[in-house]
């Protein structure tokens, strides 16, 4: 297993037992498909990928889980399609964000220092500890901004 998989599980797992939550089989299950899951998914994907694993996982148990995976850094908000919410795993990308062009739909990721040093100066400020955020901004990205652009100089 990969170190970086190796901490994760040992994150996943205390946060667990810090809750006075256990380790169950079925929270295992879940952890292993999500360490094997590429890209974007919602909860219901992840639900039908543990299912396929593990016929005896209840929709429940995926859904409640899915915060202490998000608390221990396993996985981050993300985007996709539709109106659910959406999760990627966070290694071994690391964390980062996303710009969402609201003309065709692209998603940018990109990760900036100088914003993660202002969210930690803010809950500083505010006697708050940061445990995990969704930061997404919503743009047109350069293609649609330069389509638009062609759009209005051939209209004079």
């Amino acid at each position: 297993m990969h170190k970086d998989s190796v901490s994760g599980k040992n994150r996943f797992e205390s946060l667990l037992q810090e809750k006075g939550f256990k380790y169950t089989h079925e929270r295992q299950a879940i952890y292993g498909v999500v360490l094997h899951l590429k890209g974007h998914f919602d909860a219901e994907a992840l639900f039908e990928s543990v299912k396929r694993k593990n016929n005896r996982i209840a929709r429940g148990t995926v859904y409640r889980t899915i915060p202490f995976l998000l608390e221990s850094g396993v996985i981050q908000n993300s985007v996709g399609k539709g109106k659910s919410e959406f999760f990627e795993r966070k290694e071994p990308k690391g964390h980062h964000d996303h710009m969402i062009c609201v003309s065709c739909g692209t998603v940018i990721e990109y990760h900036c220092s100088e914003i993660e040093r202002l969210q930690e100066t803010v809950c500083k400020k505010y006697g708050a500890k940061l445990l995990f955020h969704d930061h997404k901004l919503f743009v047109h990205c350069r293609r649609c901004v330069k389509k638009s652009r062609k759009k209005v100089g051939n209209a004079g």
